[in-house]
């Protein structure tokens, strides 16, 4: 394993993803943000607290300056988690092309790290939420990731283990099911109460949703691409002089 090749393969392909979604994010998210977060100030006034329209001006500018600071160390974060499975799991993985693994991978990683959890708790904008929950919220939608990467990681090996088998290939689809919609109802549902129109919540989720998983395929490509290119499993080869 080049271990250089192997970083620059992970960080860069990461850090690109991460770029790409802070700038779809930039221009179909923050509209909608703003929208969101008028209403709040309304909201506000209506029940006769003050608002301080400076200190919001000021926070929005510091929040969207930061959009892109915030998507490179996201796909940072994301690039490394993707670059240690792939390591472990490239020789399971069907196909000989690595775009075709890591692809496939990418594809595993959106569906069990961000589609399960978002069919329980789909993101909200920022006038949903009660600042006191947020650690509650943020510990049972980590929870529900793991919950679901732990059911695609054992349906997978499974799968691998009892491939010759053929029933196999046709019960995992119905047992990872079975097993979404049991962790969908032993979780608590989201503790907010939304309180401004759902077609904005909805048009946030949608928008949202869709730049994530272009996210998770952008990084499966750019990864894939970039480990075809500069084959980091390959040994580095030492010559003598």
């Amino acid at each position: 394993m080049n271990s250089l090749a192997f970083l620059f393969v992970s960080l860069i392909s990461g850090i690109i993803a991460g770029l790409i979604l802070a700038g779809l994010n930039y221009l179909v998210a923050e509209p909608v943000i703003d929208q969101a977060i008028s209403i709040e100030v309304e909201n506000s006034l209506a029940s006769g607290d003050a608002v301080d329209y400076e200190e919001l001006s000021n926070y929005r500018i510091w929040q969207k300056g930061g959009t892109f600071t915030a998507g490179a160390i996201i796909g940072l974060t994301y690039g490394a988690i993707m670059g240690i499975v792939y390591v472990v799991t490239r020789k399971y993985l069907p196909s000989s092309d690595d775009r075709k693994k890591a692809m496939m991978l990418a594809a595993l990683m959106c569906l069990s790290l961000y589609v399960v959890p978002f069919l329980k708790y789909p993101a909200n904008p920022p006038a949903v939420g009660d600042p006191d929950t947020i650690g509650l919220r943020q510990s049972l939608y980590t929870c529900y990731q793991l919950a679901s990467g732990l059911i695609v990681l054992s349906l997978s090996v499974i799968l691998y283990k009892f491939r010759m088998i053929n029933y196999v290939k046709f019960s995992i689809p119905i047992l990872f099911v079975v097993l979404v919609v049991f962790i969908y109802h032993v979780f608590p549902s989201n503790p907010d109460i939304i309180n401004i129109p759902m077609d904005l919540v909805n048009m946030f989720r949608g928008l949202t949703f869709t730049t994530t998983v272009i996210f998770y395929l952008v990084l499966g490509a750019i990864f894939g691409s970039m480990w075809h290119y500069f084959r980091p499993h390959e040994p580095t080869r030492i010559t003598a002089n």
